[in-house]
């Protein structure tokens, strides 16, 4: 099944998705943090995720039918607050304290936070916690999903190649991941610091169903968030090409955009690329 969204629709999106970046500029400037480029790379997957694709209820964080999100990339929680502000997970002026003393949201992904599923920050960990929450569902006959958003750096541990043989051997096709492939980690390309490619093959030998998209592309992020299983019987593989800043041209595909916060004058030059004010 192939879906087509309407312009409406891809408007909607972008407005949300401007809003959640303009939001990871300010709190990452508020506090004097880094990752955003991790957290605009990844925005338009999470509002697709988040509006339209996840079983959720903001108001019964803990409602257990609920599909599970694990952010395993979790040094980029600014994204993955501002949206659940939003959805109503938990008040907006908490957004205000990001990763400062006596704030409500710390640095990295946080499960004190409503909505988070996980803490995470040390990549490797996300998936692996993630398959045994797939399993669960499996074991214990309940339909809920796990979304799984990992990075590049995720995909160089090994504790992330253990989980999907143990995916595969048990046919967790309830499990989802979807990787920023962004193509840039910490202080460097990727295909310097350990060469993923070709990761599609690697992970398709590993007897994963495997899809490839455009991670800004509203219209291939839907259509294959709603066709999932890829394959019955197969846990289901999303590698998202996506652009490290993207939104922000000073930051776009950029190393430094790991390790970057702006000041005042140029959060304001920010807030107008992206069209929000504050």
């Amino acid at each position: 099944m192939v879906s087509k969204l309407t312009e409406e629709q891809i408007k909607n999106y972008q407005v949300l998705a401007n809003i959640i970046r303009a939001q990871s500029c300010r709190m990452t400037t508020r506090s004097k943090s880094y990752h955003l480029g991790g957290c605009l790379s990844m925005t338009d997957i999470l509002v697709v995720l988040y509006t339209s694709i996840l079983k959720i209820d903001p108001k019964n964080p803990t409602w257990e039918g609920r599909d599970r999100f694990i952010l395993s990339k979790g040094h980029a929680a600014p994204a993955l607050y501002a949206i659940l502000a939003e959805l109503g997970f938990f008040p907006m002026s908490w957004l205000d304290d990001y990763y400062m003393d006596g704030g409500h949201l710390s640095g990295h992904a946080s499960t004190s936070v409503p909505g988070v599923e996980l803490s995470t920050g040390s990549l490797g960990h996300g998936l692996p916690v993630g398959v045994g929450m797939a399993l669960n569902s499996k074991v214990r006959g309940l339909d809920y999903r796990v979304f799984v958003m990992s990075s590049d750096g995720d995909c160089n541990e090994g504790s992330t190649w253990e989980a999907v043989m143990f995916a595969a051997q048990h046919n967790l096709d309830n499990l989802i991941v979807i990787v920023d492939y962004n193509k840039i980690q910490a202080l460097g390309r990727s295909f310097n610091i350990i060469n993923l490619e070709p990761l599609a093959k690697k992970v398709e030998s590993f007897n994963w169903a495997v899809k490839e998209i455009n991670g800004h592309d509203f219209n291939e992020i839907n259509d294959s968030l709603l066709n999932l299983p890829f394959k019955k019987g197969k846990p289901s593989w999303i590698i998202a090409n996506t652009i490290k800043g993207k939104g922000v041209s000073s930051l776009e595909d950029k190393v430094e955009s790991h390790y970057v916060h702006f000041n005042e004058e140029e959060l304001k030059i920010a807030y107008n690329e992206l069209g929000v004010s504050f």
